[in-house]
């Protein structure tokens, strides 16, 4: 399984270009594929989960306030640069935060460790692990 793993963080992190754009790979912890309690999703370089939400449109995040708080947005550098699949957004308070194939995404204040994905599903379905 760990070949398969780094097999695939290695793809994606050339599909990014980490070697031409390096503060992409070190900001957009998603570029890694890890093995959680609901199978293959994008996580953090520390392996936890990443989460995208129903209610949040292309290129826009609808969690805010509260919501932010319990699923904490993943911060992008001000001068972070899209490539291929992975986009920056601007959120509502002018920080900006990572997005793949256009959907916002979040880390969950639940998950107590790598590979928990306790978020999927909640809010009666609005919350998803992100999928590679």
């Amino acid at each position: 399984m760990r070949i398969i793993e780094f097999a695939a963080s290695a793809a994606i992190a050339l599909a990014l270009g980490a070697a031409a754009t390096p503060a992409l790979a070190q900001d957009a912890g998603p570029a890694k594929v890890g093995q959680t309690s609901a199978g293959p999703t994008l996580t953090t370089p520390d392996g936890m989960t990443l989460y995208t939400y129903t209610r949040d449109m292309v290129g826009y995040s609808n969690c805010n306030g509260p919501c932010a708080t319990a699923w904490p947005p993943l911060a992008a550098a001000a001068d972070a640069k899209a490539a291929g699949d992975w986009t920056v957004i601007v959120r509502d308070d002018g920080k900006h935060q990572w997005a793949f194939k256009g959907k916002a995404l979040y880390t969950f204040s639940k998950d107590a460790k790598a590979g928990d994905a306790t978020g999927e599903g909640a809010d009666n379905g609005k919350w998803h692990v992100a999928k590679p």
